[in-house]
């Protein structure tokens, strides 16, 4: 019998530039709901302290402000999933890592190696941490530090959500286009723009929405936003000098909490129109590139940016990594930047890290899926490796999820299959994202 795409699939294309990073699994970096009257309470994203029951065990999560982190304290959180759990660390979409499939109740020694690895300098802010950084600017990957800091030193801070996201850019744009609450972009001249994070902040690119063969009568298709648009220079900001950008940050945390109505808003996009906080913030002009931007895998200069395939951070990965380098800058992409990489891009490539946009690796992630999410309804992970040693070059960006929440999807062009069970499902799902964009 001819495979047929089961009935929950389905498949999305179009510029995801204000899309959700990840909606409603905490493996994938947190629920995201249409409107906070949705929610039921306050978020379940994972730390250190408080995991996240999934099928497949106990989750802990690990913040990494600014993303630089040594190779000794990415072994030490291999070796607690190889004691307890699963053998690999994920690289989330907010440059976190994780790892999963441990025991519960949690043993009591996990903390305590999270703590003597530096990644759990509060017990009362661990969930509050999530600060990035342009991932190739060592200068924001201090003050990154220097935000963490000054964080954890106010103790009304540590009621932040954990999807409260900060991030600090320059006039790369790099991390603009994620979904941040608060930013700062420095402009190298001893000011910049600060931002508040609105989903009417900034005129961009429209969001493609996924249509599932339950909405189309088992037909997958691709319906396109027709808001496009390309991006105004304009977002809701203040400039601020970069001297006082860090405190500005936090106290538009502060503001925040004292403004939301309970625990069921998230972030900034959920308060009103008629906020407070809102309203003490104006169209600005952001330097550089307004649109953002992403760090692909690469050469840049000495350094090399490279990618983990499926965001699955192994052993050998780490071993190749440990003879260039003594740390690793962790970016949002599911990536790392290697100081000095350049020159090993053939050694850490044969261990199985993709350095170039060549690699169907490049072009393929997908949700954590079954049987570890009790939600999907397939194996998007050992899919995703069939499709790419089987589709290899043919690939276009592609995204496989396991059920019409669609975690973990990524920014830009893009096509996302539902709950797909074989490569032909995906095949005919490209074929008809192809067919319905031209």
């Amino acid at each position: 019998m001819t495979p047929q795409t089961p009935p929950a699939s389905g498949v999305r294309a179009g510029h995801d530039a204000n899309a959700s990073e990840a909606p409603a699994a905490p493996e994938a970096e947190c629920a995201v709901s249409a409107g906070f009257s949705a929610r039921l309470g306050a978020d379940r994203c994972p730390g250190a302290l408080r995991p996240f029951a999934a099928e497949d065990g106990l989750i802990v999560r690990a913040r990494v402000p600014g993303g630089e982190v040594a190779l000794g304290t990415l072994r030490t959180l291999l070796q607690i999933g190889a004691d307890y759990g699963t053998p690999r660390i994920q690289l989330t979409t907010r440059g976190n890592l994780q790892v999963r499939g441990l025991p519960d109740p949690l043993p009591d020694d996990v903390a305590e190696r999270l703590a003597d690895a530096g990644l759990l300098p509060s017990l009362t802010h661990e969930r509050a941490r999530n600060i990035l950084a342009a991932p190739s600017s060592a200068v924001l990957r201090e003050r990154a530090r220097e935000l963490d800091r000054m964080l954890i030193s106010r103790p009304e801070l540590a009621g932040l959500p954990g999807r409260f996201l900060m991030l600090l850019t320059d006039t790369s744009g790099l991390g603009l286009d994620e979904r941040f609450d608060v930013a700062y972009v420095d402009a190298g001249d001893g000011s910049g723009v600060l931002l508040l994070g609105r989903a009417d902040s900034v005129a961009g690119p429209g969001v493609g929405r996924g249509v599932s063969d339950r909405q189309r009568g088992n037909n997958p298709a691709v319906e396109e936003d027709p808001r496009r648009a390309t991006h105004s220079p304009l977002r809701l900001g203040r400039v601020v000098s970069s001297d006082e950008a860090l405190g500005a940050m936090l106290d538009v945390a502060a503001q925040f909490l004292a403004e939301r109505a309970d625990e069921r808003v998230w972030n900034i996009r959920d308060l009103p129109e008629s906020s407070p906080l809102c309203g003490s913030f104006a169209q600005a002009e952001v330097p550089g590139d307004p649109a953002g931007a992403t760090l692909s895998p690469g050469v840049y200069g000495a350094d090399l940016v490279a990618g983990i395939p499926l965001g699955l951070l192994e052993a050998a990965h780490l071993n190749a990594m440990e003879s260039v380098t003594e740390h690793v800058v962790i970016t949002p992409w599911r990536s790392v930047l290697v100081p000095g990489g350049a020159a090993y891009d053939a050694q850490l490539a044969a261990a199985g890290l993709i350095v170039d946009d060549t690699s169907a690796w490049g072009r393929i992630s997908a949700c954590t899926g079954a049987p570890y999410c009790g939600r999907a309804q397939s194996e998007t992970l050992s899919l995703a490796r069939e499709c790419a040693e089987t589709i290899g070059s043919k690939l276009p960006r592609l995204h496989l999820v396991g059920c019409e929440r669609r975690c973990g999807e990524p920014r830009g062009e893009h096509v996302t299959v539902v709950s797909a069970e074989s490569v032909v499902d995906v095949r005919a799902a490209i074929a008809v994202s192809s067919v319905t964009s031209d």
